[in-house]
């Protein structure tokens, strides 16, 4: 096994076809140029058959790698099957290995998938998004980074909602610290991902307050349009103490599939916490 999941990372980084584009794939300071292919239908007349590995025995190559997401995104570069494989399963998997409680309430429904597929999801558990684009929260510009690990609640979900939304399920992560901003302070991102965000009340609270979709911006995890949850009014206070942050520097917004992503001011830290 060890010998066949060193020759299959070999693969993944080395192997090229016909007709294809170049796209780059970054995980914090290492960047990988890899070939894609730009229409493969994996057809039997289909060039990217020849010498595939059958679906069990991929399985198999990124058990054995912990479902490194880094191979995963890797993968799915080379072609539209292995995108759809890596889409479909590997990053199911690794979000189910990366945070087994929460996925097994997610799919608590009866869903055998999630909103906004498995890879943006996968995303949204390792990656903070930042603000670069100057199209939210005020221009700030703090890049996107990878995260090592996060901490995602669903308790504190429940400060982020209005009282009679508390019945939807909300994870929310902690606070992504990026200190001394200059004017701005210590600025904190922390991003969210709702339970069958399709039948919640929050979702059903912004189409009867007619709650605009924000022009431009997408979400940065799976590129649907976001709703500002401070323009609908829908920021309880109680978002600020969870937070430990300033009640009025609060600001997030919500995708059509209940991805949430936010910034906040952070409260400076005492002398004993700092010391702690």
């Amino acid at each position: 096994m060890l010998r066949l999941t060193m020759m299959f990372c070999w693969f993944v980084q080395n192997r090229t076809y016909d007709h294809c584009f170049f796209c780059t794939y970054q995980v914090g300071d290492d960047t990988m140029i890899l070939t894609k292919q730009y229409r493969c239908v994996h057809s039997s007349s289909c060039q990217c058959t020849k010498g595939h590995l059958s679906e069990d025995v991929i399985f198999l190559v990124f058990r054995q790698l912990n479902w490194n997401p880094k191979l995963i995104a890797a993968l799915s570069c080379v072609c539209k099957w292995f995108d759809d494989l890596a889409k479909r399963v590997l990053w199911k998997e690794f979000c189910k290995t990366r945070a087994p409680k929460m996925m097994l309430d997610l799919q608590s429904c009866g869903s055998h998938s999630v909103d906004g597929n498995w890879r943006a999801l996968g995303k949204l558990l390792i990656y903070c998004s930042g603000c670069s684009g100057g199209r939210l929260f005020n221009s700030i510009q703090i890049p996107g980074h990878f995260v090592y690990r996060t901490r995602f609640s669903r308790t504190s979900g429940k400060s982020f909602l209005l009282p009679h939304c508390r019945t939807d399920v909300l994870y929310v992560s902690d606070p992504c610290e990026h200190l001394d901003q200059g004017d701005d302070g210590d600025v904190g991102f922390f991003r969210g991902v709702f339970k069958s965000f399709t039948v919640s009340k929050v979702r059903r609270m912004l189409i009867d307050r007619g709650a605009q979709l924000h022009p431009t911006a997408v979400c940065p995890y799976c590129k649907a349009k976001m709703w500002n949850m401070l323009q609908a009014n829908m920021v309880p206070l109680t978002a600020s103490c969870k937070l430990g942050a300033y009640e009025d520097s609060i600001e997030y917004y919500v995708c059509l599939n209940g991805h949430m992503l936010g910034i906040c001011t952070l409260l400076p830290l005492s002398d004993s916490e700092e010391a702690s």
